[in-house]
């Protein structure tokens, strides 16, 4: 098999895939998948069994160097490519993950001093029991007037860099001083490939407060929430940070051995998932949102200006696009409310009707919702499952649904709980538009965009915008492939600039759903009606939920 390959390695919340694309047209030869053994670690610590606190969401490191190596020699096997033809890999990660890592760059939990001690674990992007220590960062920052605020709608989430560190360091001060360094999952990845310590300048900007003039959050603030905060920050500050785009390494003799791969191949920075998207759904410019649709979500517009959108999860200049600014925002849970309410409140009938006819119970779902005309389902929800992530920034929220009487049906509260996530998009796009960005259409990926048109046709009356949707259920490892064709570089078969690789590799539109004109007064009016249920849980009364946790 002639010509030149790159592979797209994607990190998700389950498992890595490893997407194997020709650079001349995106074509996909070949999709590994490997689940990580002990998945999502989040009631008790493998092994020895030690009880985890509430909202913790953890990860063994092991599982990622063991899934590394197998999705990588998979991929190329089936594939039928020579090693010689691969040119570059990408990579992307979920994000904010953080490993606390030793003087050996490996995981503290490897160690036997260290491994029943849940802080010593890699912390989920979804680890939300840092509430309190983002306040306090929060508050810290808002009394200096950090300049960082301006790159984060005003508040830095707990999902971040800063609240993990320092949860770790308040409920674990011996391993939080043992630790050299506390490093994203991405950063890390790149680390295992190719045996060089860099910081991603995107992953730093947007979950660090990092800045290219300023560099990171001062020590006067770091000092005023523990007085060893900023010692511990100050290893981290001797990992450089590379550009995103500008620097790549090149994989290791070591790891070529363990994944049939040839030394030297280029290797892209590690990036977050969701910033990859960008590439793959060819946003270059201003005016559409990407949506990335999975267990949570994640909505990124660019902007050739700085807005200050309250809530905004980034916006930082030159990182997710050279020369523009990437906004980010998004939503704690999506399809994880769907599964959630799949197995825990579908009556076993449900279940059967689907299996007689031979489709899944999400299907079903989705066909029941289908013959509910916007405005009928008679039930109204809240979708913070997960907390709320923009645009009120606070883990310790939780859902709501109102509105059930004893003759609600299933469909009819499944009904209620897509609109929220809908609603709950409309939130932000609102709050996109009115800052002045322009937004034409949303460009949307991910499982949930692919296989429910039902749901996207419904998104789309909700935000009154087209929502236009790929046809490769690949996005995410597409954009990292990109990235591995910009690492390998036009000499070795690659691309020089993002224009060029966008333009040969990105995902074309499979599916365009327009707004029904019908619908869109009728979801306004329900807007209105999430709004106040909104503002009423979310600001007013937010004691009420905090209270329940």
């Amino acid at each position: 098999m002639s010509g030149k390959y790159v592979i797209g390695l994607d990190f998700g919340s389950l498992s890595v895939r490893a997407l194997l694309v020709d650079v001349s047209n995106g074509d996909e030869k070949a999709v590994s998948v490997v689940e990580y053994a002990d998945g999502v670690i989040d009631t008790s610590l493998p092994g020895s069994g030690i009880s985890l606190p509430a909202n913790f969401a953890l990860q063994n490191p092991q599982n990622y160097i063991d899934a590394l190596c197998e999705v990588l020699r998979d991929v190329r096997e089936k594939s039928g490519v020579d090693a010689e033809d691969v040119i570059g890999i990408g990579i992307d990660s979920t994000a904010c993950t953080l490993l606390t890592l030793g003087e050996d760059f490996s995981p503290l939990c490897f160690k036997d001093e260290y491994k029943d001690d849940p802080h010593s674990w890699l912390k989920m992007w979804k680890h939300h029991s840092t509430q309190s220590q983002a306040d306090r960062f929060n508050q810290a920052a808002a009394e200096a007037k950090a300049p960082f605020l301006k790159n984060c709608g005003g508040l830095v989430s707990p999902e971040w860099y800063f609240p993990k560190v320092l949860e770790t360091l308040e409920k674990s001060p011996e391993t939080a001083n043992a630790a050299a360094c506390y490093l994203e999952l991405g950063d890390w990845v790149y680390y295992l490939l190719t045996g060089e310590k860099l910081r991603c300048s995107l992953l730093a900007a947007v979950h660090a407060q990092w800045d290219r003039e300023l560099g990171y959050p001062s020590d006067e603030i770091l000092e005023k929430l523990h007085p060893e905060l900023p010692g511990l920050i100050k290893k981290n500050k001797e990992i450089p940070v590379a550009p995103n785009f500008h620097h790549h390494g090149f994989l290791s003799g070591e790891m070529a051995e363990k994944t049939g791969l040839k030394e030297g191949t280029a290797v892209s920075l590690g990036n977050s998932d969701s910033t990859v998207a960008l590439l793959s759904l060819d946003i270059l410019d201003e005016g559409s949102i990407a949506l990335i649709l999975g267990t949570s979500s994640v909505l990124m517009v660019l902007s050739r200006e700085q807005y200050f959108i309250s809530g905004a999860m980034a916006s930082v200049k030159d990182e997710l696009m050279p020369g523009f600014y990437g906004n980010v925002f998004g939503q704690s849970a999506v399809g994880d409310i769907f599964s959630w309410f799949v197995n825990n409140f579908v009556p076993p009938r449900c279940f059967e009707e689907a299996r007689k006819n031979g489709e899944t119970i999400f299907d079903l779902l989705n066909r029941s919702m289908d013959k509910i005309e916007p405005g009928k389902c008679g039930v109204m929800a809240l979708d913070w499952f997960n907390g709320c992530r923009s645009m009120l920034q606070d883990a310790e929220l939780s859902g709501l649904l109102v509105g059930m009487t004893l003759a609600t049906k299933p469909e009819e509260i499944y009904c209620a709980l897509v609109e929220a996530t809908g609603f709950g998009l409309k939130e932000i796009v609102r709050s996109i538009q009115k800052a002045g960005i322009p937004t034409d259409s949303i460009r949307a990926c991910g499982g949930l965009a692919r296989k429910s048109p039902e749901i996207m046709q419904r998104y789309a009356d909700i935000l009154g915008l087209p929502v236009c949707v790929t046809d490769s259920a690949q996005v995410i490892g597409r954009g990292s492939a990109i990235l591995g064709a910009l690492a390998a570089g036009a000499e070795k078969g690659g691309y020089d600039s993002i224009e060029n690789a966008v333009k040969a590799m990105a995902c074309p539109i499979e599916k365009r759903y327009e707004p029904r004109a019908e619908y869109i007064g009728v979801y306004d009016a329900l807007f209105e009606k999430y709004k106040t249920l909104h503002d009423y849980f979310g600001r007013e009364r937010r004691d009420l939920m905090h209270g329940l946790r």
